[in-house]
């Protein structure tokens, strides 16, 4: 073990300190193995939930201007299914199972390099609390900037086109071609600092509810077995959590990514807008169906992740 006295590393109040060589690296099959299986239970997740995450979006769009079109989440669910079938509700599901994996790379593999870098700079054997919510941050506007912000508005645009007598998106590729023409790449990044904003404070809150409630089941025993099914549990709270704080965000980041975005000037109008128009409770329209899914997704998510990750520490443990 290295001499703790040379090593001005900060040491977490919640996890007894162990040292590590900080020169070790971290081999690059580890970045690959994490990602590919996050990403392939990302699809199969997106896959089962989808419907929620129409719900949601449809839900959070209406009332613009004071036009609803839905009375409520199961009138949603009923109109949608009475008039485009079951398969209605998966509008939009190709451009999200599109950019699940690379969201997957990004969110992960982001986390994981920000980590080790903090690692490797303060010589701890783990992060505390403050700098695994810091490294979550990060990799959220990571991911927002390079994957969700395009995916996301054009998953709006094709969920609102729904709303319409007569599609403009009929098909994946052809509606990417009107989308590009009509509004070029600026088009892409409709609402960016929203989405970037809110993919940065769900991953950072996510990973904040996560590790502290790690720490608590730990206890003052760093090397507490935590059971599969305790996170998932963690998990899904962390998902429902995240949603209560950044809801707001979201009804915002939609609502610039939608077909008539061009009457928001900014975040800051579509805010104003939205609270003169609609009231403060508007801000938490689609909770319960975007609940839903983030608890079932974040769920799943982690216990895949907590698995590769003890997977490879086994066989590469690091250096104490």
């Amino acid at each position: 073990m290295a001499d703790p006295s040379s090593n001005k590393a900060f040491i977490s109040p919640f996890k007894k300190p162990r040292y590590i060589d900080s020169t070790k690296p971290v081999s690059q099959y580890f970045y690959i193995q994490a990602i590919l299986f996050s990403g392939i239970v990302t699809c199969i997740e997106t896959l089962i939930t989808y419907p929620t995450e129409y719900v949601k979006t449809q839900i959070q769009l209406d009332g613009r201007d004071n036009k609803r079109v839905y009375k409520g989440i199961f009138d949603c669910f009923n109109s949608t299914i009475q008039r485009h079938g079951v398969t209605g509700l998966y509008r939009g599901l190709s451009i999200l199972l599109c950019g699940s994996i690379p969201k997957s790379v990004i969110r992960f593999g982001s986390f994981e390099l920000y980590k080790e870098q903090l690692l490797q700079a303060t010589g701890c054997y783990e992060l505390n609390l403050a700098q695994t919510t810091l490294c979550g941050l990060a990799a959220g506007i990571t991911e927002g900037l390079l994957i969700v912000t395009p995916v996301e508005t054009i998953k709006v645009k094709f969920i609102e086109d729904q709303r319409l007598e007569t599609f403009r998106y009929n098909k994946l590729v052809y509606g990417l071609g009107i989308i590009f023409k009509e509004q070029g790449i600026r088009g892409m990044y409709k609402g960016v600092a929203a989405t970037v904003a809110k993919q940065g404070t769900s991953q950072a809150t996510r990973f904040w509810v996560m590790n502290s409630c790690k720490n608590w089941y730990k206890s003052d025993d760093v090397e507490k077995p935590i059971p599969k099914y305790m996170i998932g549990i963690f998990g899904g709270l962390a998902g429902f959590v995240s949603v209560l704080v950044n809801n707001p965000l979201d009804v915002v980041k939609t609502r610039m990514q939608a077909i008539d975005a061009v009457k928001y000037k900014g975040i800051l109008d579509c805010f104003i807008k939205t609270m003169i128009n609609e009231g403060p409770l508007s801000f938490y329209k689609g909770t319960i169906p975007r609940s839903c899914r983030a608890i079932s997704e974040v769920g799943i998510t982690f216990i895949i992740y907590e698995s590769i990750m003890q997977n490879w520490n086994s066989r590469q443990p690091r250096q104490l």
